[in-house]
């Protein structure tokens, strides 16, 4: 089965099934990457199922940071990858059901994910993430659940601190003829925020459908929707957070900050036999609709090259990635081999108006921006696997990537320019693995590849000189990538461990942060180096325990300059060799200890530990470590046609103060976004099952 597809309903034997590194389903311990799978029951126990951060935090290598803003996304990085993105996701390639929640230039976003529905997540890091093309410091990918083999009515709900609920709707079942299925599930979220002005909604919708045909041959179908709103607090100075850790900023409640998404998406996945080898495509197509208020001051505005305080951006976007694949044998050996290309295009009108009318603040003004952009992605990758010997396995792949940027603009003035401009770049990323099955429970491997990285559209959106039109002088980053590693499983014991490297030429770093606008710059080199261990297993049926332990090291490796506020001509603070990246802790861990004392109950208690970080590229500010305990107790019922599943949690148990995540390189310093304290929620889901 081919990557972008959702997980099938036909019965698994693998006892680990991997598709995100090989494109093709396998066993992970043949797999010669660092990668990891989360399973539905981790997904969905005694969660609250809000945010994807909630699952991710049990994968080394990953910082998945809930800023408790939902104007602003998630905070995720991958081996320190990603950490620059002030809102959304960069660096990072997302995907659920085989269809891209990253657009051609690298911008992500993960609010759209349905996890009521999602049966497996998968999370591959180093090396072989560079198949995925732009942006892919690592790939994240979520695969709905395959339909149940009779049909099931199910509904949840949950409740919580600081005005939580959440509330979802699913029907799913088998077609009658049984080779296929359905699911419709649909959700709501509300919150009234940890912190003064954070209060959110969020609604969300899916159908996904899925049949057999012919007698080789398989389709499926994804359509999502989702309406979210929510205010923006913004951050707080380290002086604000000392007086009052829920407060939101002056300007957040001067400007009214703000966020409306509306997003609509359609995708659909063929595969089928053709001749020696198997066909797949996967197309899809989507809007998203975006209005943000923002807090740039009205002084600033008033300079006729502005773009306002108000973005309206209206997105249309598609695709289709269609690949081949052969199986066969090479001198004698199992041999695959996998042909693709694909094809992205994101269209959008951004305009930008005032956020001020006369006195009255935080109301859409006068038109200050008025343009179309359009990128195109089209790449071409080939990947081979091949089994050389009988513990030897070799994989190799090279992608071809193209990305183009074009603006339009339509707001000329006398004092305003046309800003109308194009970039375009290219990379050929190879990569290479090699793999030593030393017994049938561990295995050895070792990578090695090259990444790249585009700014986005909203990354040349702004320049640091004050100056209006694309930031032209923005290039792509590169990255030289190295890993090597062990997975081993045996019984119910699982551990993998894994050394990696990264070298990057032009890293992309924030210049300056104001107001919740960012403007870039390119760094001359970094490095990012570290370890990473997983081990899960039980020592009795009754106990059962899991970690996942992150040693990262990021450094700049050349000094560089870039603008201390903006807007400045020329670059006037010099970030010296050395300075560690900010955003990313040197030590990363969570732990899990699981106690089953009678059937269908469970009882567990986490622990996260998280080491200081900068704030700044100057590693003058930052934020300090923490370790934060949570408890969870979840009992399941059985009533006739019932299944009924009840859960309890306490998030920080013991009502730690901690910094949840930071605001890279804010020019007013407002570089903290504080986590809440302890929290309750409690939880019932109820299935009613049809024989």
């Amino acid at each position: 089965m081919p990557a972008h597809a959702t997980e099938p309903v036909r019965p698994r034997t693998l006892d680990t099934v991997v598709v995100t590194a090989t494109r093709g389903e396998d066993d992970a311990l043949l797999v010669p990457a660092a990668i990891d799978r989360i399973d539905a029951d981790a997904i969905r126990r005694a969660q609250p199922r809000v945010n994807l951060s909630e699952s991710l935090q049990r994968v080394p290598g990953v910082l998945a940071r809930d800023r408790q803003n939902q104007a602003q996304d998630l905070q995720i990085s991958i081996r320190g990858f990603g950490t620059r993105a002030s809102f959304g996701v960069r660096g990072v390639r997302l995907y659920t059901d085989g269809i891209p929640a990253t657009m051609p230039d690298g911008q992500g976003q993960v609010s759209h994910v349905a996890l009521e529905a999602a049966g497996r997540i998968e999370v591959l890091r180093g090396p072989f993430s560079a198949l995925y093309g732009n942006s892919s410091g690592g790939v994240i990918q979520v695969f709905s659940a395959a339909p149940p083999a009779r049909p099931e009515l199910a509904a949840a709900v949950a409740a919580g601190s600081d005005g939580l609920w959440r509330g979802a709707l699913s029907w799913r079942g088998p077609w009658q003829r049984g080779d296929g299925g359905y699911r419709i599930d649909a959700g709501a979220f509300a919150s009234d925020g940890y912190r003064e002005h954070s209060r959110a909604r969020r609604d969300n919708a899916q159908l996904a459908l899925g049949s057999d045909f012919g007698t080789d041959g398989e389709f499926r179908v994804i359509a999502n929707a989702l309406d979210s709103k929510a205010d923006d607090p913004q951050g707080l100075t380290y002086e604000q957070l000392q007086v009052d850790r829920r407060a939101a900023s002056a300007g957040a409640l001067l400007f009214d900050a703000r966020k409306r998404v509306r997003q609509q998406q359609l995708g659909a996945h063929f595969e089928h036999g053709v001749g020696p080898g198997r066909f797949g495509a996967t197309v899809h197509g989507g809007g998203r609709d975006t209005v943000q208020f923002l807090t740039v001051p009205v002084a600033a505005q008033r300079n006729p090259l502005s773009s306002g305080g108000v973005i309206d951006l209206d997105r249309g976007y598609g695709g289709v990635d269609a690949h081949w694949q052969w199986q066969g044998q090479l001198a004698t050996r199992p041999f695959t081999l996998t042909a693709g290309i694909e094809y992205q295009r994101s269209d959008e009108h951004r305009r930008g108006y005032e956020n001020f009318v006369g006195t009255q603040l935080g109301v859409r003004g006068a038109l200050r921006r008025d343009e179309r952009n359009r990128v195109d992605g089209n790449d071409q990758y080939l990947q081979a696997d091949w089994e050389l010997a009988p513990r030897w396995r070799i994989d190799l792949g090279v992608r071809r990537s193209r990305v183009a940027f074009r603006s339009r603009d339509a707001y000329v003035t006398a004092d305003n320019p046309d800003d109308s401009g194009r970039l375009d770049y290219a990379r050929t990323t190879p990569v290479a693995g090699l793999l030593f099955r030393a017994s049938d429970w561990l295995s050895l491997y070792a990578n090695a590849g090259r990444g790249f990285e585009t700014p986005t559209f909203n990354e040349l959106s702004y320049r640091s000189d004050g100056l209006s039109g694309l930031n032209t002088a923005l290039r792509a980053a590169t990255s030289d990538n190295i890993e090597a590693g062990l997975r081993a499983r045996r019984g119910d014991t699982r551990v993998g461990f894994a050394v990696f490297r990264s070298d990057t030429a032009d890293e992309l770093v924030v210049a300056a942060n104001q107001g919740g606008r960012s403007t870039y710059a390119n760094a001359a080199a970094s490095r990012r180096q570290g370890a990473e261990l997983s081990w899960s297993g039980a020592w009795s049926p009754r106990w059962q325990y899991a970690l996942a332990y992150t040693w990262l090291d990021a450094r700049y490796r050349e000094a560089f300059a870039v603008c201390g506020a903006a807007p400045c001509a020329q670059p006037d603070n010099v970030v010296a060799a050395g300075n560690r990246i900010p955003g990313l802790p040197r030590h990363n861990g969570w732990a899990e200890l699981r106690w089953l004392p009678v059937d269908d109950f469970d009882i567990a208690l986490e622990a996260h530990a998280i080491s200081d970080v900068f704030a700044d590229d100057g590693n003058t500010a930052g934020a300090p470590g923490y370790v934060a305990f949570d408890l969870s107790a979840q009992r399941r019922w059985r009533w006739g046609v019932f299944e009924v599943t009840g859960f309890a949690r306490i998030d920080n148990l013991f009502d730690r103060d901690a910094i949840g995540s930071v605001i890279v390189n804010e020019s007013n310093g407002r570089y903290y976004e504080p986590a809440p304290g302890r929290r309750w929620l409690l939880g019932l889901d109820v299935v009613l099952a049809r024989d």
